[in-house]
C-alpha cells in the first residue's frame, strides 16, 4: 500500500525537485498540495494531474487522505508547523534546517517518541549511495587513518528578495548550505567536534561567507560555504595511505556528476559513479519504508540535533570578517 504524501507550500524547490520526487517514489503517493496560488499550483498539476489542492496549511492537515506531511517552508516556520503537523497526526518530512537552533529539537524528539509518529529532517544526501560507499571505505580503512577532512560549497545569490537572503525568514548562507559541508562530515565519521573556530562575514543582517575550522577526536577540519561565490563543491576525506574526493557532493547530477574517486598508493585512482542515482526519490522512499517496516530511518532527529549544534557553535565562535 502506497504511503500517501501532501506537501504544505508550493515553493520553487517543491516544484523542481521534491514534489516530482514523491510522485516519482516507489510505494509514494502525492496526493495533496497546500497554496492560495493557482499559478503555484500549475506547476504541480503538470506532473501529478490528480493532485488534491488545498486553500490553506490547517486544510491539507485537516485531510485524512494524507499519512506524511513535506514541509519546504521559510526555516523560521519550520517548528511550528512540525508541531501543527503531529497535531494533525501526520508523519513529518521537514526540510532542513529543521530548527534554527539545537535547542528546539529535543521537544521534537519527545513528541515523535510520545506519538510515535516518524520525524525527520530531509538531509537527502545520506541516502545518496556515492555517500553511503564513501562512508563505507573510511570505515574500512581504505585510506588508512583519516586526518584532516575538507570541504566546501559555494554560489552566487545576491537577489534581496530571496528568503535565503532575509534574516527575518532565516536565512544566510550556514543555514542553507553550511549544513552540508558540517553534516556530511559528521555523517562519514560518526565523530563530533572537540573545538571549533569561525569567521563570518554578514551582509544586510545574514551570513554570506563562513570560513570553518574544527578538531574532532580523529582528524581535524576546514570548510568555507559562501552565497557570494561563483558555485563550487567538493568534500575531501584524507588518510594516511589514500584520500577519497566526492566532486559532487550536494547537488549530484545537477552540479555534476555524482562521481567517487578514491586515491591509493602508486598514484592508483578508483572511480565510482552513479549517474542515474536520484538522492530526493531515493530519500523518500527510504522515509516510506521505515514507516512500513519500522526499521531505523538514516537521519533520525538525533543525527539532526548533532548538526545543528554544530552549526550553533560555528555562529557562537565566529569572528566578523
Amino acid at each position: 500500500m502506497s504511503v500517501r504524501w501532501g506537501i504544505l507550500g508550493a515553493g520553487n524547490f517543491a516544484r523542481q525537485h521534491m514534489g516530482p520526487a514523491i510522485h516519482a517514489a516507489q510505494g509514494a503517493d502525492l496526493v495533496a498540495l497546500a497554496t492560495t496560488s493557482a499559478e503555484k499550483a500549475s506547476g504541480f498539476l503538470s506532473f501529478c494531474p490528480t493532485l488534491t489542492v488545498h486553500p490553506t496549511y490547517d486544510a491539507l492537515l485537516a485531510d485524512p487522505q494524507i499519512d506524511v506531511v513535506y514541509i519546504p517552508l521559510p526555516n523560521h516556520l519550520h517548528v511550528e508547523w512540525v508541531n501543527k503537523a503531529l497535531d494533525a497526526g501526520k508523519h513529518v518530512l521537514c526540510e532542513k534546517p529543521l530548527a534554527m537552533n539545537a535547542s528546539e529539537i529535543p521537544a521534537l524528539m519527545a513528541r515523535r517518541d510520545q506519538t510515535g509518529l516518524l520525524v525527520a529532517e530531509a538531509f537527502m544526501i545520506v541516502h545518496h549511495p556515492q555517500w553511503k560507499w564513501a562512508k563505507e571505505q573510511v570505515a574500512s580503512g581504505a585510506i588508512g587513518k583519516l586526518v584532516h577532512v575538507t570541504g566546501r560549497f559555494t554560489f552566487d545569490n545576491r537577489d534581496p528578495g530571496n528568503i535565503r537572503n532575509r534574516p527575518e525568514t532565516g536565512g544566510g548562507a550556514l543555514r542553507d548550505i553550511g549544513i552540508y559541508v558540517i553534516g556530511s562530515a559528521r555523517f562519514v565519521t560518526g565523530e563530533e567536534p572537540s573545538e571549533i573556530s569561525s569567521r563570518i562575514r554578514w551582509e544586510n543582517g545574514v551570513d554570506v561567507f563562513t570560513e570553518i575550522g574544527a578538531t574532532f577526536p580523529g582528524f581535524t577540519y576546514s570548510a568555507y560555504i559562501s552565497t557570494r561565490l561563483h558555485r563550487g563543491q567538493e568534500m575531501v576525506f584524507h588518510g594516511e595511505e589514500g584520500l577519497i574526493r566526492l566532486t559532487a557532493p550536494f547537488n549530484a547530477n545537477v552540479f555534476g556528476e555524482a562521481r567517487v574517486d578514491l586515491h591509493r598508493p602508486g598514484l592508483e585512482i578508483l572511480t565510482k559513479r552513479w549517474p542515474d542515482s536520484n538522492h530526493y526519490v531515493l530519500q523518500v522512499e527510504a522515509f516510506c519504508h521505515s514507516l512500513r517496516t519500522g526499521e531505523d530511518y538514516a537521519c533520525p532527529l538525533e543525527f539532526s540535533y548533532g548538526t545543528q549544534e554544530m552549526m550553533d557553535r560555528v555562529f557562537d565562535a565566529a569572528q566578523s570578517l
